[in-house]
């Protein structure tokens, strides 16, 4: 403490200017618009470069968790090519010229909401790179939400945090099916419903796509079982899913085209249109 003091008493004159000139600048740029703009500007100048350091440093730390995810991602469909060759039992294919009913295109994801009850959220790609509503919005980890509204650059998607959407999913091990909802309490859980109770559920199966409709590929990946109960009828279960996904912090994604959708469409309302 005596230190301090005498430190203090030998700094008294120093300090003293230190101060009173501070005071001056502060009244200065305080009854001053010229100098007060100027303040400002230079301090936007250097809180901005602050923040620009920063994000650098952030993103450049980040990327080893983002090329592990790549890396995981080409080991999954590496996988699935492999799996898809065995089932065809050909011996020499090109992989390029694979079969597939399905296209994909990669989009940033500029705006995310997921504090709402109706969330939606914004993606870089639009009509101009033949993105169009109704396509299936997926990630590396999981499914997203389903394209909503198109403009010539844009696109939104419904949210899986959308009380409006209902996906259809099915437990991967014993293939039984529901419907994928969202009670608004949780972002990073959601619910499935309308589970017969006869059917072999556990906490920590998988749930993924039920591939049951034009939008989504079956066996997009979900979510685990996080817990289940009966429905007040006692048929159905009642199934909370933690999600792969975290849905805060989305950044790039998958657009999934079917290219047969349009036909299974005009197909299904043909029959309709003879049965009535």
């Amino acid at each position: 403490m005596q230190q301090i003091i005498f430190f203090f008493i030998r700094n008294k004159n120093s300090l003293l200017f230190a101060v009173l000139f501070t005071i001056s600048v502060a009244l200065t740029v305080q009854s001053h618009n010229y100098h007060n703009d100027k303040f400002i500007s230079s301090a936007n100048f250097i809180t901005g470069g602050i923040f620009t350091f920063r994000n650098n440093i952030t993103d450049y730390l980040n990327l080893g968790k983002e090329n592990e995810q790549l890396l995981q991602e080409n080991l999954m469909l590496r996988k699935k090519l492999d799996q898809f060759k065995e089932v065809i039992n050909i011996e020499k294919l090109d992989s390029t010229v694979l079969p597939n009913k399905f296209t994909y295109f990669t989009a940033r994801v500029i705006n995310n909401n997921y504090s709402k009850t109706k969330n939606q959220l914004t993606l870089d790609k639009g009509q101009n790179d033949s993105i169009k509503n109704d396509l299936g919005v997926i990630s590396s980890k999981g499914i997203v939400g389903i394209v909503s509204q198109v403009s010539e650059n844009y696109a939104t998607v419904q949210s899986i945090l959308n009380t409006q959407s209902r996906i259809n999913a099915k437990l991967k091990n014993s293939g039984d099916f529901g419907s994928l909802k969202w009670d608004t309490k949780n972002p990073n859980v959601v619910q499935l419903i309308d589970i017969p109770r006869i059917a072999k559920i556990k906490v920590g199966d998988t749930i993924v796509t039920g591939g049951r409709s034009t939008i989504f590929p079956e066996g997009i990946l979900i979510g685990t079982i996080k817990d289940f109960q009966l429905d007040n009828d006692e048929n159905y279960y009642y199934v909370n899913i933690d999600l792969f996904n975290d849905m805060t912090s989305l950044e790039h994604v998958y657009i999934i085209e079917n290219k047969e959708a349009q036909e299974i469409l005009e197909l299904e309302k043909a029959v309709e249109d003879v049965e009535q």
